[in-house]
């Protein structure tokens, strides 16, 4: 191996060693502290942001619908899942 092409593969093998670094490094700060967890504990963080909307748009829907419990299980509620 030529001494340029030596050099060519010694540089990209410190940059792909200082990207797996980096990277790897990036990983560390998402710990979150029990102390930090009621700073993010915001209610438009929740699953469903405003419940008497989700609610009330689930109650038409199955009004409209005719069934229940579509929305968490498969099936139709006809037992033929």
């Amino acid at each position: 191996m030529s001494r340029r092409a030596a050099l060519v593969v010694r540089a990209l093998l410190a940059a792909v060693l200082g990207a797996a670094a980096l990277a790897g490094a990036g990983c560390d700060a998402m710990d979150v502290h029990p102390w930090d967890r009621d700073l993010l504990a915001q209610p438009k963080m929740r699953f469903v942001p405003k419940p008497l909307t989700h609610a009330a748009d689930e109650h038409i829907y199955f009004s409209k619908e005719g069934s229940t419990g579509g929305s968490e299980a498969g099936g139709g509620g006809c037992g033929c899942n």
